[in-house]
């Protein structure tokens, strides 16, 4: 089943929706640089080159390391230790659960109808980076994809795609954010 993809006018509203600084940071991050909800939550703040705007995820799914570019306006926000996103309990990582809640509840908020859950915000970096012409074998090290068809699957969203018109795009700083 093809899930509904997110316009960057229904991220916008969604990444806004929140009224805590760290759930916004949450989802903006998710999108930012295209994570799974799984490794979202167990972001730890050593894992940040604020110098070199990347992202070392690590262990990602099938064990995999990899580097994700980030978002120049996240990284400088907010630095609790060790957990970048940490629960109630300092050395314990928000659970994917709770992301979840996160995310349905900014839905709720935004009026965004789409149905999905936060793995809707990965899908519409896929497809907004293609949108942007970033080559499919980057997206394909981006999402952390070892064969190239799971990434070309996001090519069916974007018919008139042509690869190489940029390398990558900062989703985040491009969004028109409503007020």
């Amino acid at each position: 089943r093809i899930p509904e993809l997110l316009t960057c006018a229904e991220v916008a509203a969604l990444l806004e929706a929140p009224t805590n600084g760290k759930h916004r940071m949450l989802l903006t991050l998710c999108y930012g640089c295209g994570l799974r909800v799984s490794e979202l939550v167990s972001i730890k703040v050593r894992q940040i080159d604020g110098e070199r705007h990347l992202l070392r995820v690590e262990q990602g799914k099938g064990g995999k390391d990899r580097l994700v570019m980030i978002s120049r306006q996240y990284w400088q926000r907010y630095r609790p230790a060790p957990w970048l996103f940490p629960s109630r309990e300092p050395d314990v990582h928000l659970s994917i659960d709770t992301a979840q809640k996160v995310y349905r509840r900014a839905v709720g908020r935004s009026g965004v109808e789409k149905v999905g859950g936060i793995h809707g915000l990965r899908h519409a970096y896929a497809t907004h980076q293609l949108e942007g012409g970033m080559p499919v074998h980057v997206l394909q090290r981006q999402l952390g994809h070892s064969d190239l068809r799971t990434t070309m699957r996001y090519v069916h969203w974007v018919p008139d795609y042509r690869q190489g018109r940029s390398g990558h795009s900062d989703l985040i700083a491009n969004l028109v954010l409503p007020r």
